[in-house]
């Protein structure tokens, strides 16, 4: 068994035709034998390529609508058979099977007909039977054929060729080998994950999930770690799909953070909307009549914070606010759209990572979210439930002004995107103080009022900002402590899920404050 196995004949049947004809002129150049099934060998014929029809070349016609062209022994017999072995080669002799050397296949696109929403009959036609029995055939026999399932591997294979006289090394036939089983992998898991959509089962009895590497990040969360990023066919908009318009390459700590920023402004629709994220968690959040305003609102939560931040937005960036955002720096900004004039500003910062995506992320979708274990996974339904004025239920004696409710809304929304525990101060339709990951609500509490007295004292603010202020809590109050921080901190209104043994003693104490309180039934952890 040698290293360099000349390649002599090769089996074409591509779907996609990127990069088809330079391919065949350097077969020819090597004298290298083409065949090839249906569209394929039509357009080589066309360029002017001898071709072989499979047909022809195994004796047989391709019947049920061409579902059935390549399933031959003539064809896989020439595949599988090793070279080396006495008894193969005698057997390939007796039956007339001829060796097939080099095996270039693509699949049916079965996830670009799922992507444009086929119909069922139109998706069940796009699953590739004999490409995928083709791939893993030449891919088991790699000592012996070489194996390409993507076109952007033409050239590599064309240089080994020219280097190497029409002959092909163990290693890259190898190499090949791993990538097309990964791609036929790839292939199952998306034909398994459509057939369990179809049937309405998120939890299928095995989950395979079906990625593409994007980039190879620097590191991980730390420099110690390695990583990179996959991106998930039909999954939606999002920070993985986004087209980056400049700024240095993207670190794993900036896709966390600008997912996180992303999918928590993607809640707001009525108004203009900022989110401004530092470590995944909110540092503030505004809406307001114009982008640049709800930027400025949403940066005087915690400027101090919000400084290195990830900042995204619900609108297309224009001019204005992009100029505000270049008041201080920023890591990344991701928006659904940017005009000529806002480009034109960034462009000024070269660095500022700029991320633009062909909408938002739709918060309300039946999406899946994983975390991984030790030895295994977590799955779970995203937290897509959203609370609104007609489901809360008013538990105190005052209930809450129509202004209130709408600050409860949006705090409950920000609220549902903040490590817990997680108390979130909103006023007039902006974060003024959010406690984020404290192992106690009091805590939580405590913190978010404090770096609201010192963001307004160092904006030279009369008066606390959280004075008059509704407050969010993402599970329930389970002692009456938390609350009366929140009254401490001159809160008027409180919104959490309710379901506490001692609720009858919270309610009791926000009577006695005269707080309006309303239960959402609605918990938001978020780890």
């Amino acid at each position: 068994m040698t290293d360099l196995v000349r390649v002599r004949r090769a089996l074409i049947s591509v779907s996609d035709k990127t990069g088809l004809m330079g391919l065949a002129e350097a077969l020819a150049r090597h004298d290298v034998e083409i065949l090839s099934t249906g569209g394929t060998a039509k357009a080589l014929k066309e360029a002017g390529c001898t071709v072989i029809e499979v047909a022809d070349h195994t004796g047989f016609p391709e019947i049920l609508d061409g579902r059935v062209k390549t399933l031959q022994p003539a064809i896989h017999g020439g595949i599988l058979g090793r070279r080396g072995d006495p008894d193969h080669v005698a057997q390939m002799k007796q039956h007339e099977i001829v060796p097939i050397d080099l095996v270039v296949v693509n699949l049916y696109p079965f996830e670009a007909t799922v992507a444009r929403k086929a119909g069922f009959e139109e998706t069940i036609e796009n699953i590739d039977i004999g490409g995928p029995a083709l791939i893993r055939a030449a891919a088991k026999n790699h000592d012996d054929v070489t194996v390409v399932v993507d076109p952007s591997d033409y050239g590599r294979l064309i240089e080994a060729l020219d280097d190497e006289d029409g002959k092909t090394s163990r290693p890259f036939r190898r190499y090949l080998a791993g990538k097309a089983y990964r791609r036929t992998a790839a292939y199952d898991a998306a034909i398994g994950a459509w057939f369990a959509k179809e049937s309405d089962d998120p939890f299928p009895e095995r989950l395979v999930i079906a990625a593409e590497r994007g980039d190879v990040l620097r590191y991980g969360e730390n420099p110690h770690q390695r990583a990179a990023v996959y991106k998930i066919p039909n999954a939606g908009v999002g920070v993985a799909q986004a087209e980056q318009l400049q700024g240095k390459e993207l670190s794993y700590n900036n896709l966390n953070d600008t997912d996180a920023a992303y999918e928590l402004v993607a809640e707001f629709h009525e108004k203009p909307t900022v989110a401004i994220i530092k470590h995944a968690n909110p540092c503030g959040v505004a809406s307001a009549d114009s982008l640049e305003e709800a930027y400025r609102r949403a940066r005087s939560c915690d400027p101090v914070s919000a400084f290195g931040g990830v900042i995204a937005v619900n609108q297309p960036l224009d001019e204005a606010t992009a100029k505000a955002i270049l008041e201080i720096f920023s890591e990344v900004v991701i928006a659904p759209g940017i005009d000529d004039a806002a480009r034109a500003v960034f462009a000024s910062k070269p660095n500022v990572r700029v991320l633009v995506t062909d909408g938002l992320p739709q918060p309300d979708a039946k999406r899946l979210m994983a975390k991984t274990l030790v030895d295994g996974v977590l799955l779970q339904d995203r937290d897509h439930t959203k609370a609104t004025a007609d489901s809360l239920k008013v538990v105190t004696e005052r209930a809450p002004t129509d202004a209130e409710i709408a600050d409860m809304l949006f705090a409950t929304a920000v609220a549902k995107h903040v490590k817990s525990n997680t108390i979130v101060y909103v006023k007039d339709g902006r974060t003024v103080g959010i406690g984020a990951g404290q192992m106690s609500r009091v805590d939580s509490a405590r913190i978010a009022a404090l770096k609201a007295k010192e963001m307004g004292e160092a904006a030279g603010e009369s008066g606390l900002r959280t004075e008059g202020s509704v407050v969010a809590s993402d599970a329930f109050f389970p002692f009456a402590d938390g609350l009366e921080e929140l009254v401490k901190a001159g809160a008027t209104a409180v919104i959490q899920p309710g379901g506490s043994m001692r609720d009858n003693e919270v309610v009791d104490a926000a009577n006695k404050a005269g707080l309006a309180m309303v239960f959402s039934g609605l918990r938001h952890f978020r780890h």
